[in-house]
C-alpha cells in the first residue's frame, strides 16, 4: 500500500482536465473525424478500404458478404462497434451520397428516401474501380506504416490516392470544437484545375474557378452565383445556395396532346403541374413530400391539389395545381418552405502535415497538398522501382557473366561438396557476388538455351535502361511533374463524365412574389357581400348606349357589384370600411375569376370584422416616385365631411387594419381617392346637388382626424359620389353623373365654378322617378369609355362620345337598359 502511495503524483485539477480533454479532442479531430487532405479519408473509411484490398475484394472479383468485410474491419484494424464500421461501408456504395462511390454494393444499400440499407448479412460488397486508384502502388512502399490497435499487423497511415478524393466525394464530420463540410466535385474539373496549378503554381483562385465552376452533387439540381462560389474557394468556407430542377408543365389530359405553356397563362393559372426531377444534396425525399403536404395541410401553401411520387431510378415528384392559382408563385413558395432550395455550408476543413494539423484550407490549398503527396508518392514509387530494377539487373549480369562461361561454373558446381560450397566457389573463382551466386544456382537448365539466353540479354538492356530512367526522374522536377500530369489525364479519359449539377452563374435575390406575376391592367370587382375577383379589361366588349350589356358576375339574388376598380397587377390596394379603418394587400391576391364567376369572400384574404363593410377601394403602384410618394388621399364620408391624409401615412396597414378616419355618430366613410396636392374636389349627392371646390381648402390631416365639412347636406339628401378634377381635365373635361335606372349624361366642367367648401352647391341633374336618384359622377374626356354595372350583374362597356353632352339641369339619355327589377350599382371609366 505504502509503495503504491509512492506512485500517486498530485497534480492540480484543473491542468488534469485540461490535458486530459486536449488528448480527448485530438484524438476525435485526428483519429475519427477529421479527413486527410491528402487521401480525402478518415481512418475507419481508410480502414475499410486497405482492408478490402488486402482481402481480395477487388473490382474484377466477385462480391462477398458485408458482414465478412465488417468482421474483417473490426478484428484487424477499427476496435469499434461493428455498426459504425458497416454504416461506413453502405454511404461509401450509396451513389445518392457519392459522386464517386468507392464501393459496389449488391443488395439493398438504403435509399434517397431514408430507408436502412439491409442487414450486413443479407448484402455484398467489394471495391469499385475508382477506389483502386486510391491503393494503386501502396504496395511499393510509396506511404507510411502504422502498427494497428493491438500491434499484430500494420495499416497505411495515408493511401497512395491517384485521385484527390477529398475534393471528388468530399467530407463530413464533427470534432471538438470543429466541423468540417466540403462539397463533392467533378473530377474533370478538378483534373483540369490540377494540371492548370502543376503548369502555374502561382495560379490565382479566380483562374482555378475558371476551371472548377462549382459543387457537382450526385443527385444534381442548380447552385447560384458565381461571385459566392468563388469567395467559398478562395477563403474556405461560405454557403452555397441549392435548388431543385422544377418544371411547370401543362397537365396532359386524355385523349388531348398539353397546351404549350406560356408565361402569360402559367402566371395565372391553369391546368399545370410542377413536376421536380432533381433535388439538392442529402434531402430526404420522402420528407421533403410529407413536409409539402403538412404545409398543404396547414393553409400555408394553398392551390396544390395532389402530390405523387412517381420516382423510379430517377427522382420524378410529380404537384399537381390547382386550376386558380399562378403555378410559379405556388413553386416559389415551395423554394421558400421547403429544402427544394437550401444552403450547403462549406468548411473546407482537414488534416494537414502529416494528418495532425487541422486547418481550413482554400481550394488551391486542398490541390496544392494533393499535388505534394502525389509527388512524394511518385518519387517513392520511383525510388522503389529503381532499387528493385537495380537489383533485377544485377542478377541478370550475373547471369550473363555464367552463360559466357558455363561450361566452368557447371564443372566448379559439380566440385564442390554441398551448396555452400559451391556457392563460395562461385564467389571466389568467377568474381560473383552473393546475390548472383545464389541466382545462378537456382537457374534452371532451360537458360541455357539460345532463346533464354537473348531473353535475359534483352531484359538486362530493358532494366539499364529503365534504371536510367527513373534516375532521370528523380533528379528533375520537370519530369516529375510530366509524369503526375500524365496519370492525371489518364485518369480524366477513364473516369471522366458529365456535370450533374447546374451553375447559374447570378445569385438569387429575395424571393418577390411581383416579379413572377405580368404587369397588366385589371379590373376587381366587389360585392356588396363581400365577394372579390380580378377580371382583364379585355372580356368586356364596347357596347353601343342603351344595350342590355354582358353578364358580369354571378351574385346572389340579394346581393350586387359595389365597387368596379381599374388597376395593375402589381399595385397594392387599400380596403376602406365604412367604419373608418384601411386593410391592404397586393392586386395579384385577390383571385382571378372569369366574366360570370361568383369570386371568393374578401375575408379569406384580409382580417376585415364581418360587421364592417368595404365601401371604398384604392390601388396604387407598389413602388413609388417622387411625385407618388408626395399624394394625398382625399376622402369623402356620407355626410359630406371631407379629409386629406398624406399616403405615406398608409406605407405600412398592419393586417388587422388600422384607422384611416374618425367618424362622428351616424355617418360612414364613403369614397377615397388619390390626390396629387393640388387637385380640386367635386362632390355630388343623391339629389342632384354638386359642389367644385380646392382640395387645399381642406388642410391635410393624420389618420386618427375626424375631417371637415365638405358639402352642406339637405334634408335626406346624401353624398352619392365624390371625383377629383385633375389639372389635365380641368380645362376640357366633362362631369358624367349616371343614375339608378340607367340614365345618364356629361356636362361641360365650365358650367361648375369653384366654389369655397361647405357649401349647398349647384344642380347637375334632374332627378326624377323615371331616372332614380344619382347613383356616381366622374370626371371624364370623350376619349374614355364608361362600365357599367348593375346590382344583377349585368355590365356593360360604351364609348363616352356616344352619350350626348347636356346641361347641367337635365335628365340626360338612356345608357343602359335594365330589367325592371335591377338598378345600377357601379361604374368605372377608363
Amino acid at each position: 500500500m505504502a509503495e503504491e502511495k509512492k506512485n500517486i503524483q498530485e497534480r492540480e485539477i484543473t491542468q488534469e482536465l485540461q490535458e486530459s480533454y486536449l488528448d480527448y479532442a485530438m484524438s476525435v479531430i485526428v483519429a475519427r473525424a477529421l479527413p486527410d487532405v491528402r487521401d480525402g479519408l478518415k481512418p475507419v473509411h481508410r480502414r475499410i478500404l486497405w482492408a478490402m484490398w488486402d482481402g481480395g475484394y477487388s473490382a474484377d472479383a466477385k462480391t462477398k458478404k458485408s458482414a465478412n468485410i465488417v468482421g474483417e474491419v473490426m478484428g484487424k484494424y477499427h476496435p469499434h462497434g461493428d455498426i459504425a464500421i458497416y454504416d461506413t461501408l453502405v454511404r461509401m456504395a450509396q451513389d445518392f451520397s457519392m459522386r464517386y462511390p468507392l464501393i459496389q454494393g449488391q443488395g439493398n444499400f438504403g435509399s434517397i428516401d431514408g430507408d436502412s440499407a439491409a442487414a450486413m448479412r443479407y448484402t455484398e460488397a467489394k471495391l469499385s474501380k475508382i477506389a483502386e486508384e486510391l491503393l494503386l502502388d501502396i504496395d511499393k512502399e510509396t506511404v507510411g506504416w502504422t502498427p494497428n490497435y493491438d500491434a499484430m499487423r500494420e495499416e497505411p497511415k495515408v493511401l497512395p490516392a491517384k485521385l484527390p478524393n477529398l475534393l471528388l466525394n468530399g467530407s463530413e464530420g464533427i470534432a471538438v470544437g470543429m466541423t468540417t463540410k466540403i462539397p463533392p466535385h467533378h473530377l474533370g474539373e478538378i483534373v483540369d484545375a490540377t494540371v492548370h496549378l502543376l503548369e502555374h503554381p502561382k495560379a490565382s483562385a479566380d483562374e482555378l474557378v475558371e476551371f472548377v465552376k462549382g459543387p457537382d452533387f450526385p443527385t444534381g439540381g442548380i447552385i447560384y452565383d458565381k461571385r459566392a462560389i468563388t469567395e467559398v474557394y478562395a477563403t474556405g468556407k461560405g454557403p452555397i445556395t441549392m435548388r431543385a430542377v422544377a418544371e411547370i408543365v401543362p397537365r396532359k389530359k386524355e385523349g388531348k396532346e398539353p397546351a404549350s405553356p406560356s408565361t402569360s397563362g402559367a402566371s395565372r393559372g391553369g391546368q399545370f403541374d410542377i413536376v421536380i426531377t432533381e433535388i439538392p444534396y442529402q434531402v430526404n425525399k420522402a420528407e421533403l413530400i410529407m413536409t409539402i403536404a403538412e404545409l398543404v395541410t396547414e393553409k400555408k401553401i394553398e392551390g396544390i391539389r395532389d402530390i405523387r411520387d412517381e420516382s423510379d431510378k430517377h427522382v420524378r415528384i410529380v404537384i399537381e395545381l390547382k386550376s386558380d392559382v399562378p403555378p410559379q408563385k405556388v413553386l416559389n413558395q415551395l423554394y421558400n418552405r421547403t429544402d427544394l432550395q437550401r444552403d450547403f455550408h462549406v468548411n473546407m476543413l482537414a488534416l494537414e502535415d502529416g494528418g495532425i494539423q487541422p486547418r481550413v484550407m482554400s481550394l488551391k490549398d486542398m490541390l496544392e497538398a494533393h499535388i505534394a503527396h502525389r509527388r512524394e508518392v511518385v518519387k517513392r514509387r520511383a525510388e522503389f522501382d529503381l532499387t528493385k530494377t537495380k537489383e533485377r539487373a544485377h542478377i541478370l549480369e550475373g547471369l550473363m557473366k555464367a552463360l559466357a562461361v558455363i561450361d566452368k561454373i557447371i564443372a566448379a558446381i559439380k566440385r564442390s561438396a554441398d551448396k555452400e560450397e559451391a556457392h563460395k566457389n562461385l564467389v571466389a573463382h568467377f568474381k560473383l557476388t552473393a546475390i548472383q551466386a545464389n541466382a545462378i544456382l537456382e537457374m534452371r537448365l532451360q537458360t541455357l538455351a539460345a532463346l533464354e539466353r537473348k531473353k535475359i540479354e534483352d531484359e538486362l538492356k530493358e532494366k539499364k535502361k529503365l534504371v536510367e530512367e527513373l534516375e532521370l526522374l528523380l533528379k528533375s522536377s520537370a519530369k516529375m511533374t510530366a509524369l503526375i500530369k500524365k496519370e492525371f489525364l489518364e485518369l480524366r479519359e477513364k473516369y471522366g463524365d458529365e456535370r450533374r449539377t447546374k451553375v447559374v452563374a447570378t445569385g438569387l435575390t429575395e424571393f418577390r412574389e411581383e416579379d413572377l406575376i405580368p404587369a397588366e391592367e385589371t379590373i376587381i370587382t366587389l360585392s356588396k357581400s363581400g365577394y372579390i375577383k380580378r377580371v382583364p379589361p379585355s372580356i368586356f366588349k364596347s357596347q353601343r348606349r342603351g344595350g342590355k350589356g354582358l353578364i358580369g358576375s354571378e351574385v346572389g339574388e340579394e346581393d350586387f357589384l359595389s365597387h368596379f376598380v381599374h388597376g395593375n397587377t402589381h399595385d397594392n390596394i387599400l380596403f376602406f370600411t365604412g367604419r373608418g379603418r384601411v386593410f391592404q394587400t397586393k392586386v395579384y391576391e385577390i383571385p382571378q375569376g372569369s366574366r360570370v364567376s361568383k369570386g371568393k369572400a374578401i375575408h379569406n384574404f384580409l382580417e376585415i370584422p364581418p360587421e364592417e363593410t368595404v365601401n371604398a377601394i384604392v390601388t396604387y403602384p407598389a413602388t413609388l416616385s417622387k411625385k407618388e410618394a408626395s399624394q394625398l388621399l382625399a376622402m369623402v364620408t356620407e355626410r359630406g365631411l371631407v379629409k386629406r391624409t398624406p399616403l405615406r401615412d398608409f406605407a405600412n396597414v398592419r393586417r388587422n387594419g388600422i384607422i384611416a378616419l374618425n367618424l362622428k355618430k351616424g355617418d360612414q366613410l364613403r369614397w377615397v381617392k388619390l390626390s396629387s396636392g393640388s387637385d380640386e374636389i367635386i362632390i355630388t349627392t343623391t339629389q342632384g346637388q354638386s359642389i367644385r371646390f380646392k382640395e387645399t381648402d381642406a388642410r391635410p390631416m393624420g389618420r386618427t382626424a375626424a375631417g371637415v365639412a365638405g358639402i352642406r347636406l339637405k334634408g335626406s339628401d346624401a353624398v352619392s359620389s365624390m371625383d377629383l378634377v385633375t389639372k389635365d381635365k380641368a380645362k376640357d373635361g366633362r362631369l358624367l353623373v349616371v343614375m339608378q335606372n340607367g340614365f345618364g349624361k356629361h356636362t361641360a366642367l365650365s358650367q361648375y365654378k369653384v366654389q369655397k367648401r361647405g357649401g349647398s352647391g349647384v344642380k347637375t341633374a334632374e332627378v326624377t322617378a323615371k331616372t332614380g336618384p344619382v347613383v356616381s359622377a366622374h370626371i371624364v374626356t370623350t376619349e374614355e369609355e364608361l362600365f357599367a354595372v348593375s346590382a344583377k350583374g349585368q355590365t356593360i362597356r360604351t364609348d363616352l362620345k356616344t352619350v350626348r353632352v347636356a346641361g347641367r339641369a337635365t335628365q340626360g339619355v338612356k345608357i343602359m337598359t335594365l330589367n325592371p327589377s335591377d338598378k345600377v350599382a357601379g361604374t368605372i371609366c377608363l
